[in-house]
């Protein structure tokens, strides 16, 4: 299967609500380089960057645009550098900027440092089912440069469109282009940069996942959101929480278990099947588009026994939470800890708000260091053990 990839840029006019099914995050006017959160804080840059046709385009439509993945293939090339802003909850605000793989950044028209200097991450996409050579040389030069300007960027490898490539195929080419690429930073004399690799596609979930361990390294609250959906988990026999954001799919933080790709599937399905219920049924004429409130939620019990539990924790953050059909018996217990888990997340977006920019760091008592002072007032119920083997 062949992709056409880029796009000239064109800005994205849907309306970011609670649920509608043609949601989005509006447009970027691309006036200004610099641009200010709420709180006044300047946000983090990801720049996607890469050779022609690699697909960086197609990634940003499917991820943040909820492009179906068949029409990136009517995609124009990218002929300009597109900045998209993204801005839909105190955690998840950033820029995107996507680059067209034909122009030279490094020529002396071009301002690296205010190129590299705001960059929170560097995307590069190599297109795995093309000879990537070219690419690895763009990819060792791109680096070197931004590593220059600024050393605190994370460098992330999106090995794209695997999904034409059989399953040793694409083990052995991201080996290859693993190894390749360490040694060529090591021979330029920059082994001390670190490089993320990730097999993705738009045509699974594999792009989201790839994007949402992006997304997280730059959430300076990663540490509290984990250290409450661990406090969450323990206490409501929970086996698995995402936090996700509605928006694009992509979870903003999960518990500290490893994340199994069939089960982040499951939750995105029900986002999907959430969105658009709620579109047909949740919204009434006169009412505004945003038809959900604090009582939303919804849960799908499958065949093997297992739970899927969606609560809304505010206009553009959902937890979606898997555990045993047995355990969901004590609902009343797992509810009221969401509330208590909704409040702390209430509170760290509050205390981020405060800061305006400054250090968020605490002494030991912190709400951001110690997850379990950020509870207030309430506590979490007993584990669900500890009340069964009370009876």
């Amino acid at each position: 299967m062949s992709y056409q990839d880029e796009e000239e840029g064109g800005a994205f006019d849907g309306h970011a609500s609670s649920f509608p099914k043609d949601f989005g995050y509006g447009a970027f006017d691309g006036d200004h380089d610099v641009s200010l959160s709420a709180s006044g804080e300047q946000k983090p840059r990801i720049l996607l960057m890469g050779l022609r046709r690699s697909g960086k385009s197609s990634i940003q439509k499917v991820v943040f645009h909820k492009m179906s993945p068949n029409e990136t293939l009517f995609l124009e090339s990218t002929n300009k550098i597109v900045k998209d802003d993204i801005n839909n909850s105190s955690f998840v605000q950033f820029q995107i900027w996507d680059f067209p793989g034909q122009i030279d950044f490094f020529d002396s028209s071009f301002d690296s440092d205010m190129i590299f200097g705001g960059c929170g991450a560097l995307v590069f996409v190599i297109d795995a089912q093309d000879d990537y050579m070219e690419a690895l040389n763009k990819l060792n030069l791109t680096v070197t440069k931004a590593y220059k300007v600024n050393p605190s960027i994370k460098f992330e490898v999106f090995i794209h469109k695997v999904d034409g490539l059989g399953d040793d195929f694409k083990m052995e080419s991201q080996r290859d282009i693993h190894q390749r690429a360490t040694d060529d930073l090591a021979d330029s004399g920059y082994d001390q940069i670190h490089l993320s690799f990730h097999l993705t596609s738009i045509y699974d979930h594999s792009i989201f996942e790839a994007f949402s361990k992006v997304v997280q390294k730059l959430i300076p609250q990663l540490p509290a959101l984990e250290n409450l959906l661990n406090i969450l988990n323990t206490n409501s026999a929970i086996e698995k929480s995402f936090l996700f954001d509605v928006v694009s799919k992509i979870y903003i933080a999960t518990d500290s278990t490893p994340v199994d790709m069939q089960s982040y599937e499951l939750c995105c399905d029900m986002i999907d099947v959430v969105i658009d219920v709620s579109w047909i049924y949740g919204v009434k004429e006169e009412q505004d588009p945003a038809a959900f409130d604090e009582q939303s939620s919804s849960l799908i019990k499958l065949n093997n026994g297992t739970v899927l539990y969606l609560r809304e924790v505010n206009k553009f953050l959902a937890l979606v939470c898997i555990l045993r059909e047995d355990n969901f018996d004590h609902k009343g217990i797992i509810d009221y800890n969401f509330l208590c888990f909704r409040e702390a997340i209430q509170q760290v977006f509050e205390l981020r708000n405060k800061c305006q920019g400054n250090s968020l760091t605490n002494s030991a008592g912190s709400p951001i260091v110690n997850g379990n002072n950020i509870m207030g007032e309430r506590h979490l119920s007993p584990t669900l053990t500890d009340e069964l083997g009370s009876k």
